[in-house]
């Protein structure tokens, strides 16, 4: 059975966070419990979701608080640690230095990584790719520490544990991988080829304000007074995604993969929760970026036609839109999606839903939250109904 600490943390205050963090790792095992997670000697990598350049303290990105916590305790155990990420359209070291991270890890002699190093390499067991690029520092590190935040996310429904080894593909090769697996189910069996290969070691999640609704980058904050701990990636999201509303863990596209590649543990009989329970952490109006309902077909143009037919649309918020044209530069399926036309004197864009492969790229990586997803009828009939985030 795997072992998840759920904590109750109220406030992005270090010494409390670190305290918490202590509290969490004694549930686990306590100090015998980190020397086997981080040998003598070992190159230690901290990987924090760093989606672009916002603000520090941004519900956004990992909270500096919470890195610098981090850091206090792998110290302890390793003198050679980096950290790390890659955007998936901007400049790697101007978000980590707008984050606060950058300041943190200078304090600490923490080194920053580029990840558009990039390493070919082979997957061992794979599930999608058998051979992929992935950042050099997280392909040598001896442990992968992941530091993701608990998030609402458009094509993914969540994000979290797994989903942020997705950095670890440098920047521009991200868009291919969107091309290539429009499908959520193919999409996870991608993330955990992955974690298989930077062997992910554990993950410590930033719930301590999430964020709701047109997420991953434009949604709003929310308070979940909450961090969860543990090896097991897979494990720490089933209870991330219990605690914001989904009750049945294999309606999520990357949960149902893991659970019939067997890849990690998801079910929630298959997982011990130490510290506090989800019945006292779980957020009852929490709101979603969509619900929840697997639909998997067995080959890849059926499947992408039916989701062609249910997948909501992004659609534009005309009076945010300030025609930077941003969505047309992340889309994976440049040229052929987003055109531009002249509307009321303002430059907007304009999708071509055929063509359009549901990755939400342009949703997520929008400066001004200009893009949202509209339900179709069709979902509604089917039972696909998602919670609106306009």
């Amino acid at each position: 059975m795997e072992k998840v600490a759920l904590l109750k943390c109220t406030e992005y205050d270090v010494d409390l966070i670190e305290k918490k963090l202590r509290e969490g790792f004694e549930l686990l095992g306590g100090d015998s419990y980190l020397r086997n997670l981080i040998p003598e000697n070992s190159k230690v990598l901290l990987k924090p979701n760093l989606l672009s350049v916002v603000e520090k303290g941004s519900p956004v990105i990992t909270h500096y608080a919470l890195f610098e916590a981090v850091i206090r305790i792998v110290k302890e155990y390793s003198s050679d640690i980096v950290f790390g990420d890659s955007p998936g359209s901007e400049d790697t070291k101007r978000a980590a230095e707008t984050s606060g991270l950058i300041k943190v890890a200078d304090r600490y002699g923490v080194k920053f990584a580029d990840f558009n190093d990039a390493v070919h390499v082979q997957v061992e067991n794979p599930l999608i790719y058998k051979f992929m690029n992935i950042a050099r520092a997280a392909y040598e590190a001896d442990v992968v520490i992941t530091l993701p935040k608990l998030k609402a996310h458009a094509m993914m429904y969540y994000t979290g544990a797994v989903k942020n080894q997705f950095g670890c593909i440098p920047g521009i090769s991200k868009a291919e991988c969107h091309t290539k697996l429009p499908d959520a189910i193919n999409f996870s069996k991608m993330l955990f080829d992955i974690n298989s290969v930077v062997k992910t070691s554990f993950a410590i999640l930033d719930g301590i304000i999430a964020m709701e609704g047109n997420g991953p980058r434009n949604g709003n904050p929310k308070e979940m007074d909450t961090i969860i701990m543990g090896e097991s990636l897979t494990a720490v999201d089933s209870v991330a995604v219990r605690l914001i509303g989904y009750h049945d863990v294999l309606t999520l596209p990357f949960l149902k993969a893991a659970y019939d590649t067997q890849w990690g543990t998801v079910l929630p009989e298959e997982i011990e929760v130490l510290g506090e329970t989800i019945e006292q952490m779980k957020c009852d109006n929490f709101k979603l970026s969509r619900n929840a309902k697997v639909v998997n077909f067995l080959t890849p143009s059926l499947s992408r036609f039916v989701t062609s037919l249910t997948a909501p649309n992004p659609v534009l918020v005309f009076d945010k839109c300030i025609g930077c044209k941003k969505c047309a530069e992340v889309c994976p399926e440049k040229p052929n999606v987003i055109t531009f036309i002249k509307q009321n004197g303002k430059t907007i864009p304009k999708w071509n839903y055929r063509k359009c492969i549901r990755c939400f790229c342009c949703q997520e990586l929008c400066p001004r939250g200009a893009i949202v997803l509209k339900e179709k009828a069709i979902r509604k009939l089917a039972g696909l109904k998602f919670k609106k985030n306009i």
